[in-house]
């Protein structure tokens, strides 16, 4: 299955940006560590690990959910929500956009979800357990979860047009932007979308855990080393980021909102069955999104890389890079290595770390990995490297053999 974002003569462009990372609630503080490759990758906190194989992550510290939202919001709410609500507040802050400013069916909300919700699940299930109930049904716990952050801030934004939810672990966060840029296609004036995702619990600790895709390294600046001989897995991480996506001439005639950069390209892949021998999804899903947004290869000036941190995954991430833009053709960075990976939310935030590249001319560094891993990337290790970036093409995979892309390009 392949998905594009189609031709459509009217651009889609970010106006707003908000996230919650481990690097802090704010774009500029969240910039100012990434540039310079500061690493938020520690022992778990939120419960004890001293059971599980795996105690690193990329914690959201000091979040204290009462210093930013109503009471109210936060006994119904779990942790995801409640950094998804408060990301979304900033981001339409950043839009210079409040309810009522638009009509409330022209907004609408896309997000998307992959292992969030488990925090919620297992409070649900612990109060029912107390009230002594003999049979608690998880899927009456956990399924219906999700819509939760869409709706929340579809109630806080003032949103009645388009709201979804897709999830698709890591491409996810890059399904609801495509998706949200087909919405605004459709006659939507404004769309708020993204990922976000916080499951440093028990039960979510332990699903992860399943996939065998984690790194169990205690060692915080090895654990997680993409493109790296001794890559050995990912290390998980919270947090996300929401954007604001708007119709180019609604921007210009409402004349408030800076444009961030342009949503120019988007495709997205499935993997060929396991054993068919075919190729993954991945080069296809970058070759789409070029020629969605109308940009050759040489046009590209940085790939943000999904780096799955395994052996396998990144070979065929390696791959498909290579075999679209040639060897160490392109600068390559994977500046999750800093914060891990946040699942839905992590693509994201590197569509927000690659509108900063594109503002400042500076491409964040792949931290902890040396110069002399993946030797056919240009990765960019290290230290930050200084750039003209106008065009940047963002990457992610989901377990299960989902493949995105996204192509950002500056606004004049």
């Amino acid at each position: 299955m392949t998905v594009t974002g189609g031709g459509h003569s009217t651009r889609t462009v970010i106006t707003g940006m908000g996230l919650a990372t481990p690097h802090g609630l704010g774009v500029e503080e969240f910039w100012a560590a990434t540039r310079i490759g500061k690493n938020a990758i520690g022992p778990v906190t939120r419960f004890d690990v001293s059971a599980y194989p795996a105690g690193l992550a990329g914690e959201i510290h000091g979040f204290r959910a009462e210093d930013h939202l109503p009471g109210r919001l936060v006994a119904q709410t779990d942790r995801m929500t409640q950094l998804a609500l408060v990301a979304a507040d900033r981001a339409f802050r950043d839009a210079d956009v409040a309810p009522g400013d638009l009509p409330a069916y022209g907004i609408g909300v896309v997000t998307a979800v992959g292992s969030g919700g488990f925090e919620f699940g297992e409070r649900e299930l612990r109060k029912l357990w107390s009230l002594g109930a003999n049979h608690v049904s998880a899927y009456q716990s956990f399924a219906w979860f999700p819509t939760v952050n869409t709706g929340q801030i579809a109630i806080r934004s003032g949103s009645r047009g388009p709201n979804g939810v897709l999830i698709g672990d890591q491409a996810g966060g890059l399904d609801a932007l495509g998706q949200a840029r087909r919405q605004i296609r459709r006659g939507s004036r404004l769309i708020a979308a993204g990922g976000f995702e916080s499951s440093l619990t028990p039960l979510g600790w332990a699903a992860r855990l399943s996939t065998g895709l984690m790194s169990t390294c205690d060692d915080p600046g090895r654990a997680y080393l993409p493109f790296h001989p001794a890559c050995r897995g990912y290390v998980p991480g919270e947090g996300g980021a929401l954007l604001i996506l708007e119709d180019e001439r609604s921007v210009r005639a409402r004349e408030a909102a800076t444009i961030h950069a342009e949503l120019a390209g988007y495709s997205a892949t499935l993997d060929p069955r396991p054993g068919s021998g075919r190729e993954p999804g991945l080069r296809r899903a970058i070759e789409l999104a070029l020629a969605d947004a109308g940009t050759a290869p040489a046009g590209v000036d940085v790939v943000f890389a999904d780096a799955a941190g395994t052996p396998e995954l990144d070979a065929a991430e390696v791959r498909a890079i290579v075999g679209v833009f040639g060897p160490r053709a392109v600068p390559v960075t994977a500046p999750k290595t800093m914060i891990g990976r946040l699942l839905a939310g992590g693509a994201p935030v590197d569509v927000v770390t690659a509108v900063m590249a594109i503002r400042e001319g500076l491409i964040p560094p792949t931290i902890n990995v040396e110069p002399t891993a993946a030797r056919e990337l240009d990765l960019v290790v290290g230290r930050p490297r200084t750039a003209s970036v106008r065009t940047a093409l963002v990457l992610a995979r989901g377990h299960g053999g989902f493949n995105s892309a996204v192509v950002l390009r500056a606004v004049d």
